[in-house]
């Protein structure tokens, strides 16, 4: 195993409320973001999911890339949706987006189970 992905949510939930204490309105604009680029009906929720999961890996964002391959889980992505997906990224960043693919990879199969 690369990484326990569920422990690495845990700790960035108590992360990201911390940050909520010190930092309210930044992370109230924020979740407002949030809630905007999820909205829309052009693409499910599915299909945003593995935006975000591709955009995390090449961007090597160990948190997004947990928290997106579970929401993407949860979105009902199949594996094969996410092995195109991760494809896609490593073409876009190349080697080191291949690390972090293999890692994107792990947290889904955790989140599925």
């Amino acid at each position: 195993m690369i990484e326990d992905w569920k422990a690495v949510i845990g700790t960035m939930d108590q992360g990201v409320r911390d940050l909520r204490d010190v930092t309210p309105e930044v992370m109230k604009a924020f979740g407002t973001l949030a809630k905007s680029a999820h909205g829309g009906t052009a693409l499910d929720a599915k299909t945003k999911e593995l935006i975000a999961l591709a955009i995390g890996v090449a961007t090597r964002c160990q948190p997004c890339i947990a928290y997106h391959a579970r929401d993407a889980a949860r979105a009902g992505a199949t594996r094969a949706e996410i092995a195109e997906t991760l494809g896609m990224a490593i073409y876009m960043g190349a080697g080191p987006s291949a690390m972090y693919a293999a890692e994107a990879l792990e947290a889904f199969d955790q989140a599925s189970k």
